[in-house]
């Protein structure tokens, strides 16, 4: 059996060379062990040391040296927008609140979709727009598990 022992983050590898590419919702990529199958058929266990965010455009390292690229999946989220940044903030601090994962894209939000969520923030005032697309959610600043590199891209 194949493992990923390794990552190279998106932009310092050429991704031309992957042998294969696998799709991964957020919560899929931020693992440290466990089987999967790309989709060009290449099975693997993923064997990192520790679990680690992977991001769209990582590549895994193969312990035959092969490369498989992560593509984000996308999934159903809510883009939350503001009228200024003090509302922005205010909208932050509930999500925040309630522990939900958020992603942060320019100068709005994302979260996952939940209808009791999405009724408490239109109280609140904020413009809701339904996505699909790739999920990227922050850390925390406690959490010690992040990708070791820095990516400078958020989705």
């Amino acid at each position: 059996m194949k493992r990923a022992v390794d990552v190279k983050v998106a932009g310092q590898w050429d991704e031309t060379s992957a042998v294969d590419t696998i799709s991964l919702d957020a919560h899929d990529r931020r693992r440290r062990r466990v089987m999967l199958r790309a989709e060009r058929g290449t099975k693997f266990l993923l064997d990192l040391p520790k679990s680690t965010a992977l991001h769209d455009g990582d590549g895994l390292v193969l312990d035959d040296g092969a490369m498989v690229r992560i593509v984000g999946r996308p999934e159903p989220l809510v883009e939350i927008a503001a009228a200024d940044a003090h509302q922005l903030a205010r909208l932050a601090w509930h999500i925040g609140n309630r522990h939900i994962d958020v992603e942060i894209v320019g100068d709005r939000l994302r979260i996952r979709r939940d209808h009791v969520i999405e009724d408490m923030l239109r109280g609140l005032g904020a413009t809701l727009l339904l996505v699909e697309a790739p999920f990227n959610p922050e850390h925390g600043a406690y959490d010690h598990h992040s990708h070791d590199h820095s990516h400078g891209h958020h989705g």
